[in-house]
């Protein structure tokens, strides 16, 4: 309490009983009174200090507690507006604590958000910093040193071009889009948004698409079409060619026209046979073609498939042995078992040269059954091996299109198999002939598989 108003409560009372005295006459007795009155004063002024000052200490420890988020114990006397000033601050605690409850909630939800997203995320301070990110952008990055907060983007990520965006979206509250690849193990395309925070708030946010899978499947879709354009170019190119010629005249021509005239025929059929397969590669990516699990026998199915390619077989002195039980029994779709045994046995003829031979054999092993297509071809070379069962993809190009191929054989027995719960590999080495195995799931026994 200031001086001033100290003086005023101590001298005030005296100074009024004192004139009281007087006025009725008793001045001997003003000053005593006027004395002891000053002295009551004083010690009730002094009385009520303490306990004031007692109280207010009391208050401020209990709100130091709240602050601190510890329970104070009741039980200090308080005047009316200590109780009011109290009460107050208690009803203030309990505002700021449902208010930050709220926040904590809110805080919750949001690290829910965005550690939800496939999406990586971080967001930056205005030096460019970053301060905070999601479990996506971690999973990406996976950077060595552990820690992604408190890095530098170039130290995350060593491109000029992000490091710049982020430095614009700072500095200059500029967007930018742009696209990067991680290298490594298994390297990541990432198309990346660097946006600033916005609202006045300092700082960038950057938002990490993984986009390698959509990258792969456009690259084969263009190669599809470019390898598409192209088979189809080969027979559509000699058909025109020759139809003209023979309109110019060579239809007259008796020892010409019926030479092209076959080769316009055998172009057509290769293009009906790109075609075919083409739809039917097309079906089976699709799914759209329905397959009857079944109980086939191998035996059966191999001797029809090697009926189809006989003739061609006989026509190069080719040797076309079968060894398959009889017991031999696998359970699939019998029409698309023919049509795998049916390309292998081809490709086998094909690969062939004259003179050499193609042997069949089946058998019962590890509970699935096992069929072997060997020739005595030119084989294939090993870094080709991992790539036969592509679409269009040709050990020798120019050979294979010679053959008549379309390069799609290898690929639709991959896809047949995968439809019956099989699996198809190729054994090969260069001038030593190749091996196709493919095992299908067994309906028999080994007892009965081996005959």
């Amino acid at each position: 309490m200031p001086l001033r108003s100290t003086l005023l409560a101590l001298l005030v009372p005296a100074l009024l009983v004192s004139m009281l005295l007087v006025l009725f006459g008793q001045p001997t007795g003003a000053l005593a009174a006027g004395l002891v009155t000053l002295a009551g004063s004083a010690l009730a002024l002094g009385t009520s200090r303490v306990a004031m000052e007692r109280q207010l200490r009391a208050l401020t420890q209990k709100t130091q507690s709240l602050a601190e988020g510890v329970m104070f114990p009741a039980g200090v006397e308080r005047t009316d507006d200590l109780a009011q000033l109290e009460d107050a601050i208690d009803t203030l605690d309990d505002r700021l604590s449902t208010q930050n409850a709220a926040l904590n909630q809110e805080a919750r939800i949001l690290t829910a958000v965005l550690d939800g997203m496939a999406e990586g995320l971080w967001v930056t301070d205005a030096e460019g910093t970053v301060v905070r990110h999601n479990d996506a952008l971690a999973e990406m990055l996976r950077p060595a040193q552990g820690a992604i907060v408190g890095q530098r983007p170039l130290a995350l990520i060593r491109n000029e071009a992000l490091n710049d965006a982020v430095a614009r979206a700072c500095q200059e509250g500029a967007s930018t889009r742009l696209e990067l690849t991680l290298e490594g193990l298994f390297s990541r395309t990432l198309a990346v948004r660097v946006t600033p925070v916005g609202r006045d708030l300092p700082g960038s946010a950057a938002v990490f698409h993984d986009v390698t899978e959509l990258r792969r499947l456009e690259k084969v879709r263009k190669d599809f079409v470019a390898n598409v354009s192209h088979e189809l170019r080969t027979p559509i190119t000699a058909i025109r060619g020759y139809a003209e010629t023979l309109q110019g005249g060579a239809l007259n021509d008796a020892q010409v026209a019926p030479r092209m005239v076959e080769i316009i025929h055998r172009q057509s059929e290769r293009l009906s046979e790109l075609v075919e397969d083409l739809l039917e590669l097309s079906r089976l990516e699709a799914r759209e073609m329905t397959f009857q699990r079944t109980e086939v026998p191998l035996a059966l199915a191999v001797s029809r498939a090697a009926e189809g390619v006989r003739p061609k077989a006989e026509g190069k002195n080719q040797q076309l042995s079968l060894h398959i039980p009889p017991g031999l029994v696998a359970l699939g779709d019998g029409r698309a078992i023919e049509q795998v045994l049916l390309n292998l046995l081809d490709n086998a003829v094909k690969y062939t040269p004259a003179g050499g031979r193609v042997d069949v054999d089946g058998a019962y092993e590890g509970g699935r059954c096992v069929v072997r297509v060997r020739d005595t071809g030119v084989g294939i070379e090993p870094k080709h091996l991992s790539r036969i069962f592509e679409r269009f993809y040709r050990v020798d190009k120019g050979r294979s299109r010679d053959m008549g191929g379309t390069g799609l054989g290898l690929s639709i027995v991959k896809h047949l198999m995968g439809a019956m719960d099989g699996e198809v590999k190729v054994e090969s080495q260069p001038n030593a002939g190749s091996t196709f195995v493919i095992f299908l799931p067994s309906a028999a026994g080994p007892t009965a598989a081996t005959g």
